[in-house]
């Protein structure tokens, strides 16, 4: 009944939506812009490795996984599964990438097999992502960017940091990874 509900949701919301579209007399579906081009830097079949530091989020310790990020059908959102293992174990996950221009930023959600889910947003400097966020962790208020640095098309640099403060950071993690 839930999914049947759902449905019917999903299916009004997306004829109001198709009727606004049609009322301002646009032509075809939109298209992605450059904005959404620029997420083709993420695209490709990844082999990654990172040392995790000791931290609230787990042990510390290697981690190792390939992730193949691939366009999502219409060009404006990629969306990448991961799988490998770290220091609590076999890991596997899935993430979106896509770019809001109503707000004008960059936008991440990904979750994976343990209890971590993400929701940021981000933006992008010559070569360099910058992806925040907020989460209440064990009841504290944490601060969490994850840094992507492309060295050249096929090899990226990262680290994760997080604050509980927003000014102090600690490093999480840091690797990097090739396609």
């Amino acid at each position: 009944m839930r999914c049947l509900y759902r449905s019917v949701i999903a299916l009004a919301v997306s004829l109001c939506v198709l009727g606004l579209a049609g009322a301002q007399g646009t032509e075809g579906p939109p298209k992605p812009g450059p904005e959404h081009k620029a997420l083709d830097s993420f695209i490709g079949k990844w082999t990654g490795k990172a040392e995790m530091k000791p931290s609230p989020f787990g042990p510390p310790g290697p981690s190792t996984w390939t992730e193949t990020c691939e366009w999502f059908e219409g060009g404006f959102h990629v969306v990448c599964r991961s799988e490998g293992s770290g220091p609590t174990g076999p890991m596997k996950g899935i993430s979106i990438i896509g770019y809001d221009p109503m707000k004008k930023v960059y936008t991440y959600y990904g979750v994976d097999n343990s209890a971590w889910a993400d929701l940021a947003t981000g933006s992008v400097s010559g070569k360099t992502w910058t992806f925040a966020s907020e989460m209440t962790f064990e009841g504290k208020r944490i601060w969490s960017r994850f840094v992507i640095e492309l060295l050249s098309p096929s090899q990226q640099k990262f680290r994760w940091e997080t604050s509980q403060d927003g000014k102090t950071w600690t490093l999480v993690m840091e690797g990097g990874s090739t396609k």
